[in-house]
């Protein structure tokens, strides 16, 4: 297990000299001689995740504490004071009432973070859409890093405000949009998602992770609904659709025009 703490610093071998400052000048030094562990060299999370606010001494006694693993799709993620970085699948996020109803309030794609700082609990449930893979640690080494690098510390809370903005959106978008535009923002949305580079050039095509029922329970639609716009869509000529799952959408702005945005 790594030592992060700050106060290690003031005695001790084997401290940690992160932020003291008697001996910054040399915790600078030490992070220019050290190099990116080579399991974080590819990632995806080390160029546009939680990791790209760290240094390569940073990374390197992250990757000490951390495991990858994978979930199979319709696993529940464990609630045991880890926090991951999503390499790779789709992860939803679900809210269950006291009856046994339940509604999907969000979704995960990598290189997102998962996970909930400084020990805020909410009733949220985390599930693998489909097969996931992880890179856990253990959530308190992070907590203690996001008071020590204030880089990190901001990727985190600017992570919670574009989340925010998004929820904001989908609340306008379900509160007001037609069917139409709902199932046509909601297509849009995993296209970005899904795909890494982020609307490449057309067409584009990926495999849609959920029934009609889990859109539908989604979007505040019925399943008649749901597959009603999908076969408009598709007569329309904006998207092809092969084996009820997967999606070619022809052009992404013929697409987005369908947004009402």
């Amino acid at each position: 297990m790594i030592s992060i703490k700050a106060t290690q610093a003031k005695t001790g071998a084997n401290c940690r000299p992160y932020l003291t400052t008697g001996v910054a000048m040399a915790g600078r030094q030490n992070a220019q001689r050290a190099e990116v562990p080579a399991i974080c060299k590819p990632c995806e999370a080390r160029r546009t995740g939680l990791c790209g606010a760290l240094n390569a001494r940073q990374l390197a006694d992250l990757a000490k504490a951390s495991f990858r693993h994978e979930i199979l799709a319709g696993t529940e993620l464990p609630e045991d004071g880890t926090y991951s970085n999503l390499l790779s699948g789709v992860v939803k996020l679900t809210r269950n009432l006291s009856d046994g109803r339940q509604q999907i309030v969000g979704f995960h794609f990598a290189p997102d973070f998962l996970g909930r700082p400084f020990d805020a609990k909410r009733p949220i449930k985390a599930e693998a859409l489909t097969n996931v893979a992880l890179c856990s640690f253990p959530g308190a080494i992070v907590d203690q890093m996001a008071d020590e690098v204030p880089r990190l510390g901001r990727l985190l809370l600017m992570r919670a405000l574009n989340e925010l903005d998004e929820a904001r959106d989908w609340m306008a978008a379900l509160g007001r949009k037609t069917a139409s535009e709902k199932v046509a923002s909601f297509l849009l949305m995993f296209a970005g998602n899904i795909d890494a580079s982020k609307y490449p050039a057309d067409p584009v095509s990926f495999d849609l992770p959920l029934t009609r029922a889990e859109i539908a329970d989604f979007l505040g639609l019925t399943i008649e609904t749901v597959s009603r716009e999908f076969s408009r869509l598709r007569v329309d000529g904006v998207i092809r659709i092969v084996n009820k799952r997967n999606i070619t959408l022809a052009s992404i702005a013929q697409l987005e025009e369908r947004c009402g945005d």
